[in-house]
């Protein structure tokens, strides 16, 4: 360790709302950044981002006026005038989490958390829309920063391959660093009950928390509860998050034609994260029909909440659940039934799946997680200094 304290500049300007600031506040909650050499932690910020992280004596909060205004003058703040704040604040090393970086100081440290610009399949599922023409920009501005990066950091092996497709070898120091998990999730797996237990009074609850998205698929799964209930199964399914207005439509028209009445499709739509884990705990069975993920946050508080899952076999779902759930196609629905039905039909198969997977998600804290990422930040620090 160099006897040189260090300081790191976090650049928070365009983290405003859902994983980018829930990953910055847990980040800086659970950091013990004096027990590796640093001694300070500058963040730039919006006031609001700001206010819900935590004081800390090493942290040093900066809100320039023009973090509090619209995009375009956060973007420009952070091209023209990032880099000089961060030299004047003492930084050996900026960290920019968002993943877009057009600045001229360094090292700097990036971060890839949103894979939808890189896995073109899924960014036309928007057609041509403004929405795909923001997701094409984002393609090539962090393409872009990942190639003048030094240092990058991927939230799961699977996203490290699909970004290096795309933006060819990287000169920078990578590592793969995945988020954590907040404790208030954690529920043991509880007994499971045979499917002749529930009835139209009590039924089987599936549960899928997840924006109403295209690659999310809500009106396939829609129609394979349709085909269980049809079998004769007192299955319900629950809906929770907010929606993408195109792809609401869609799944209303599918609700429309399967269930009009809403017997037994239940749309809740966003409920604060604050409370999600009530929805967790009120479930029988957990579903993630995603097929564009970087890191399946969702997946993982499923995985914590004790639930048996069945899940897509797209993206990076596999890496994070293992051998914990039960795999579908998440664009077929007869695939999708197939696997609900082979979980609902068997409680021994349900317990094994939910203690796999309940175990599994214990690895995934936010503690590792900011170990690991000033300890990366350190190294990318000592080993710009050791090159100079």
């Amino acid at each position: 360790m160099s006897a040189k304290k260090i300081t790191i500049g976090i650049d928070a300007a365009n983290l405003r709302r859902g994983g980018g600031v829930t990953h910055l506040v847990e980040l800086l909650r659970a950091a013990q950044p004096l027990q590796l050499g640093i001694e300070r932690v500058v963040v730039w910020g919006g006031a609001t981002t700001l206010n819900i992280v935590d004081d800390r004596p090493w942290i040093d909060k900066h809100n320039p006026p023009a973090l509090g205004k619209g995009l375009l003058h956060r973007t420009l703040w952070q091209r023209y005038s990032l880099s000089q704040a961060a030299r004047d604040t003492g930084c050996d090393v900026l960290f920019v989490p968002g993943g877009s970086y057009a600045g001229n100081f360094h090292p700097v440290v990036t971060m890839s958390q949103n894979l939808l610009p890189f896995e073109l399949t899924e960014l036309w599922r928007y057609g041509w829309s403004m929405f795909t023409l923001k997701l094409l920009l984002l393609r090539w501005t962090q393409s872009r920063s990942y190639h003048k990066a030094d240092g990058l950091i991927f939230l799961t092996d699977y996203a490290r391959r699909v970004v290096l497709d795309v933006t060819g070898d990287l000169h920078c120091k990578t590592c793969t660093i995945p988020h954590g998990l907040n404790p208030r999730f954690n529920q043991a797996p509880r007994l499971q009950r045979t499917i002749e237990s529930y009835d139209d009074a009590n039924p089987y609850r599936l549960l899928y928390v997840s924006i109403i998205d295209h690659y999310k698929h809500q009106w396939v799964v829609v129609e394979a509860v349709a085909a269980l209930r049809k079998q004769g199964f007192p299955v319900v399914l629950d809906l929770v998050g907010p929606a993408y207005p195109s792809a609401l439509k869609r799944l209303n028209e599918t609700v429309d034609r399967l269930d009009n009445a809403r017997l037994w499709v239940r749309y809740h739509g966003a409920i604060p994260f604050d409370e999600l884990h009530l929805q967790y705990a009120q479930a029988d069975l957990g579903l993630f029909a995603s097929s564009c993920e970087n890191m399946p946050n969702i997946l993982m508080e499923t995985m914590a909440s004790g639930l048996p899952i069945a899940c897509s076999n797209r993206g990076p779902m596999t890496e994070v659940l293992g051998t914990g759930g039960i795999y579908f196609d998440p664009e077929n629905s007869e695939d999708m039934s197939r696997a609900l039905h082979k979980i609902i039909t068997s409680p021994h198969l349900r317990a094994e799946l939910a203690q796999v997977s309940y175990q599994r998600a214990q690895q995934y804290s936010w503690q590792r997680c900011a170990d690991e990422t000033f300890q990366f930040l350190v190294a990318v620090t000592q080993h710009k200094r050791g090159n100079n």
